[in-house]
């Protein structure tokens, strides 16, 4: 009877939690899908247009940051900003540039921004556009004072304060 109720316990046990082969547990996969929609509506709500923009951007305290690479950057960039490219992007690195105050407030843009498709803003695939990937790291990584350049604007037009090479 013992051997019976053993083996009837063992069989009614939960199953250990096994690793999914080729799982690494570094990488949050659905983690990341639900940052992702936690993101979204406070993305849409900090969608902001380019007369926007330029206002907080010369607000003292503000943060124009731009997430593309160093040489991107160094090509063409907003009047202002400050690069940090989106593959750097980790908390110490982020505390760097940004600052201690985890509510500055903090303009992003990126290629699909620009009309003009051509470098240093040549247009990227508009499912990954950089903006969302750096948005949802910001918010990611605990900065929620973060806006988004909604319009499309040619780099050439004044109001946008493009400084190149």
């Amino acid at each position: 009877m013992r051997r019976f109720a053993l083996l009837l316990i063992l069989a009614c046990a939960p199953a250990p939690a096994l690793a999914q082969p080729g799982t690494n547990p570094q990488i949050d996969y659905r983690g990341f899908q639900r940052l992702a929609a936690t993101v979204q509506p406070h993305r849409q709500a900090r969608l902001i247009d380019h007369a926007r923009f330029n206002r907080m951007a010369a607000a003292p305290g503000t943060l124009v940051l731009d997430a593309r690479s160093r040489e991107a950057f160094a090509a063409g960039h907003i009047e202002g900003a400050v690069n940090l490219p989106f593959t750097e992007f980790t908390a110490e690195s982020l505390a760097a540039a940004v600052g201690p105050n985890r509510d500055r407030p903090i303009l992003i843009y990126c290629n699909n921004n620009f009309s003009n498709n051509a470098p240093p803003v040549t247009r990227k695939l508009i499912t990954v556009a950089l903006n969302i990937q750096t948005f949802i790291n910001l918010y990611g990584y605990g900065y929620r004072n973060v806006y988004e350049l909604n319009d499309v604007v040619d780099f050439n037009d004044p109001a946008v304060r493009w400084v190149s090479a």
